[in-house]
């Protein structure tokens, strides 16, 4: 190993610290609790955890393991497979984890993401052993500089009883400087959090811990994981400028001025592909305080469209990484990146009056959304911090395609099978065939105006049915109680949710 990494651990005491992934790994006993770096495939801990999971093979052995989010470099399918893993949190996107957590093999706890840190906080969760967090630098005073995101990697480095750190060489150095880490104090005597827009800085560029709880020092060199979006198609720039044109028309209404609110978006094609949109927009000097900045965030810099974006992390593809990371030194001073419990946490979002766009799995006639479950039971990745924006956002919006599977299922129905954001915090939902407006309506109100806008045609009959039936029984939110899950039911016995 050259020593090319050394300039990087600036108190010097700490470089004696330095030991392979192996040694580090060694720290590590069955039934601990872990906290690792990580949010939406980007900062992530690379090198321990491959360890750990190497180790267990031929030792085994079960941890609890919390991250911000998802992991890339595989990790979670690693780990999983390795048979680590009898507990993980707060959010998940693997397909291998996925596979044990719906088997029963992974006891998994979806968690809204502003409240991982909260409940470790007031020992509402089992203490944290050991955090292992990637890094960039540490500073002469022990402080971590952390890489591409921060997340929970604050508060577990804080709270931990031991902590070991990767220094990355592959990440750019130039990213010291992009982090406001703020931890709020305890309550119930805790003061406001002081962000007064997405620019506010309220905290230090690093995390301060005394440097006798860094226990190892790991050098790595392995890249973050690009993300996976893809490319807008028709259908997701049909949903792009249903929304466009709904937010022009809250302008001529004066609700909105053409710098809008700031803006949040979920991961995800989808969600991207909207943001992506408004590019051709008369929308201007946009701001966004969200968790995840994408690709799309920088398109927007580039075209003129945002002066500023706040986030958690920074999760983009392969092609817009190696555009981006060689100009941080432009970016830089359009950025920020904060722990998750401060960019999502309710206060500040409401504060703000945040636009929040994410997307669902499936809505019903009523406005209640899925975003997390297939068929009400098998979990697919997890709520994220889409609940601690939908509740308080300015705007709520939710978006999805109207069909799925070839028009096998449509992503509209009398009743969604498992309800993570319920009517209350749902204001506009918008498909590739048109937006629902759903504020000042009351149920009845609102199964129709989704029906007419959001429906595929092919499924507008047999729920405008459904609805005229319902309404036959009457109640403030009429069902046709023994029908309302039997399209998932339909689904389940013959592959497709149409009329045998």
């Amino acid at each position: 190993m050259t020593q090319d990494y050394l300039h990087r651990i600036r108190n010097q005491a700490l470089r004696e610290r330095v030991v392979t992934a192996d040694q580090a790994a060694q720290l590590i006993q069955d039934g601990m609790v872990l906290g690792m770096s990580g949010f939406t495939r980007a900062g992530e801990a690379k090198a321990v955890p491959m360890a750990l999971a190497e180790r267990a093979r031929s030792q085994p052995l079960k941890v609890t393991l919390m991250t911000g989010a998802s992991l890339g470099n595989d990790l979670d399918k690693t780990l999983a497979e390795a048979g680590v893993l009898s507990r993980r949190l707060p959010f998940q996107s693997d397909p291998h984890l996925r596979k044990a957590i719906n088997a029963g093999e992974v006891m998994f706890i979806d968690q809204h993401l502003s409240e991982t840190v909260e409940q470790l906080r007031t020992r509402q969760l089992p203490p944290i052993d050991i955090a292992i967090i990637e890094a960039v630098a540490i500073t002469e005073n022990g402080g971590i500089v952390p890489t591409t995101s921060v997340g929970n990697s604050a508060s577990f480095a804080i709270l931990a009883d031991k902590v070991i750190v990767e220094i990355n060489t592959s990440q750019p150095e130039g990213l010291e400087g992009l982090h406001d880490i703020y931890i709020p104090t305890y309550r119930p005597s805790r003061g406001p959090i002081p962000v007064m827009a997405p620019e506010s800085r309220i905290g230090t560029p690093y995390i301060p811990i005394p440097p006798e709880k860094i226990a190892a020092i790991v050098v790595t060199e392995k890249l973050d994981s690009s993300s996976t979006i893809l490319d807008p198609d028709d259908e997701t720039r049909a949903i792009a400028s249903h929304l466009t044109e709904f937010l022009k028309n809250e302008v001529r209404q004066g609700r909105l001025t053409n710098r809008l609110q700031p803006l949040q978006a979920g991961i995800g094609t989808i969600a991207n592909a909207v943001l992506h949109g408004l590019i051709d927009s008369p929308f201007h000097d946009l701001t966004m305080y969200s968790e995840v900045l994408q690709d799309s965030t920088f398109d927007l810099m580039d075209a003129g469209k945002m002066s500023f974006a706040s986030g958690s992390s920074i999760t983009l593809s392969a092609a817009k990484y190696r555009e981006v990371l060689p100009r941080l030194a432009e970016f830089k001073q359009k950025l920020i990146l904060r722990p998750q419990e401060i960019s999502n946490h309710p206060e500040v979002v409401r504060r703000l009056g945040l636009i929040c766009i994410n997307t669902a799995l499936e809505f019903d006639i009523y406005g209640n959304v899925n975003s997390t479950h297939i068929m009400g039971s098998q979990m697919m990745n997890g709520i994220g911090g889409s609940g601690d924006f939908a509740r308080n956002a300015y705007l709520s919006v939710f978006v999805t395609k109207s069909i799925a599977k070839g028009g096998k299922i449509s992503s509209v129905v009398p009743m969604v099978s498992h309800v993570d954001h319920n009517e209350h915090d749902v204001d506009i939902l918008v498909t590739e065939q048109g937006l629902a407006d759903l504020r000042g309506l009351a149920p009845r109100e609102r199964a129709r105006v989704i029906i007419a806008n959001c429906v595929h045609p092919d499924w507008q009959p047999a729920l405008q049915d459904y609805l005229d039936r319902a309404l036959e029984r009457g109640g403030h939110t009429p069902h046709v109680i023994e029908e309302a899950l039997s399209w998932h039911d339909r689904l389940r016995r013959t592959g497709t949710m149409k009329p045998e």
